[in-house]
């Protein structure tokens, strides 16, 4: 099985800020690789699981937590509106189960709201958020997550 989320979970202790915004002791916080919007932020379990099903008690009581705190912290830093969170995990690759949290701003064009705010996901490469960015992002989201859970991760 060849899985994104695997193999990046595998690197923790080597990711770039982007890629590890924030963790603890299930899930790891990282920007979208390919997205067009500032703060697509992508939330994935530290185990590999294909569904929610799949998911222990202490992953699902913990991802509400995140759901909650990532979006606060996207709303201090972005400006958002609110925030969109989606889970679909049916790419190639990207079965992992995995959420997406994605800041709606005030100014996004009605023709990208809901659903459709995805046209700004597998974005062509010069109209893709810049890994600089991302990372400034990262550490500005960083500042505004507090610890929740005294025993961060630490794997591999």
């Amino acid at each position: 099985m060849d899985c994104y989320t695997c193999r990046h979970n595998e690197a923790f202790g080597t990711l770039p800020p982007r890629e590890l915004i924030a963790a603890d002791r299930h899930w790891r916080v990282a920007h979208a690789f390919d997205a067009a919007l500032p703060g697509w932020l992508i939330l994935v379990p530290l185990r590999h699981a294909e569904s929610i099903a799949d998911l222990t008690d202490d992953e699902a009581a913990a991802l509400g937590t995140w759901q909650v705190r990532l979006s606060r912290a996207l709303h201090a830093v972005t400006g958002c509106t609110k925030t969109y969170v989606v889970q679909f995990a049916e790419k190639e690759g990207f079965a992992h189960v995995h959420f997406h949290v994605v800041p709606r701003m005030p100014d996004l064009p009605a023709d990208h709201r809901g659903p459709r705010v995805f046209a700004y996901l597998n974005a062509p490469g010069d109209h893709r958020v810049t890994a600089p960015a991302q990372d400034l992002l990262a550490a500005a989201l960083r500042a505004h997550l507090t610890p929740a859970d005294p025993d961060p991760a630490t794997p591999g």
